[in-house]
């Protein structure tokens, strides 16, 4: 079982995360992330409300709804950079989910697909996202996986996904 600590866990079931399979994954309230809105009025205006729901869904650690979420908007007819955006924030999302249930080389396969999208977007910050702490919360959540050749092998270890806060600036976007 994977150990989550999360900054949205849910109240209604106690804090606890569960996995596809109905088994609890542990997770832990951090403070001072919960008290941070992770946008403002202004973006849940100039955003398309799949993006917003994506950020809403996966910060609350609902990894495979918030990869729903984004889908719907990026088999839309949406801009180029955009799409690549949400390309990576779905392989991130998927990361996770692939941790959830226990599939460690699908959850790294996801990582590094995320990584090479964020890389071909060439821009630090993207749709008030800064891109560059979204990556840095990213890798140190998930480089663990890297450590071995077959990341199968490795022992379940305690997981930060990272925290979606917008910018305060909303951007223009294709």
């Amino acid at each position: 079982m994977l150990v989550f600590a999360t900054s949205a866990a849910s109240a209604t079931n106690g804090g606890r995360l569960t996995t596809g399979g109905g088994e609890p994954i542990m997770a832990a309230m951090i403070e001072s992330d919960a008290a941070q809105p992770a946008y403002t009025e202004a973006h849940a205006s100039a955003y398309p409300v799949e993006y917003m729901a994506g950020i809403d869904l996966y910060n609350a650690g609902e990894f495979h709804a918030a990869h729903d979420a984004w889908e719907e908007r990026w088999l839309g007819p949406v801009g180029p950079a955009e799409k690549l955006l949400l390309q990576a924030m779905i392989q991130s999302a998927v990361a996770f989910h692939h941790l959830e249930i226990g599939r460690p080389g699908a959850a790294r396969r996801m990582h590094q697909m995320a990584k090479e999208k964020f890389a071909r977007l060439g821009t630090p910050r993207f749709m008030s996202l800064d891109l560059e702490d979204y990556q840095r919360q990213l890798d140190r959540s998930l480089l663990w996986l890297d450590e071995v050749a077959d990341p199968r092998t490795l022992a379940p270890r305690e997981v930060v996904p990272p925290v979606i806060r917008l910018l305060p600036e909303v951007m223009e976007y294709d």
